[in-house]
């Protein structure tokens, strides 16, 4: 029996869409929700929704299927300079997008959380953002804990479409 295997054999699964990433986001220093709290096409943006001070993003490189943002669109980077419309917007923002991913991907449970500095995890750190990512039951199975890669299972514009649908029907 081969003793390296699975590590050897799964540390190099190809993922050809990351490289959009770090070519467009990470080395150009493109502040892509920066473009999106200015944008007015939400459909390029993958923007949901809208609130006077902050809105609701999918993430276009998520940890799972549904994964949601809630951005203010003011660029700040510590929490104690949200103003308190903006924390309320934010918050209120997570509640509704665990009502739209309860029904757009079944979603069982969430881990929601602030990365706050590049230490802690934030891919962008200059404007926070609260994380919403839906979790089901065995969603950490051992291609993610021997492997160390995610499967993301659905394509970000059926799901765009979905979340937007469902949000109509929840006003």
């Amino acid at each position: 029996m081969n003793e390296e295997f699975p590590k050897r054999h799964l540390e190099s699964l190809w993922a050809p869409w990351r490289v959009e990433y770090f070519q467009a986001e990470h080395r150009t220093g493109r502040d892509f929700l920066g473009e999106a709290a200015q944008s007015d096409d939400d459909a390029a943006h993958l923007v949901v929704t809208r609130r006077k001070s902050a809105f609701l993003i999918m993430n276009k490189y998520p940890y799972s299927a549904g994964h949601l943002m809630a951005v203010p669109y003011r660029k700040v980077h510590r929490m104690e300079d949200l103003a308190e419309g903006e924390v309320l917007e934010l918050w209120e923002l997570a509640i509704h997008a665990q009502k739209l991913l309860e029904q757009a991907v079944k979603a069982q449970g969430f881990n929601i959380g602030w990365n706050l500095g590049k230490v802690a995890g934030a891919g962008v750190d200059d404007h926070l953002h609260i994380h919403i990512v839906p979790r089901w039951v065995g969603d950490s199975n051992f291609i993610a804990v021997i492997g160390g890669t995610r499967i993301v299972p659905e394509a970000l514009q059926p799901l765009y479409e979905r979340l937007m649908k469902i949000q109509s029907n929840l006003r």
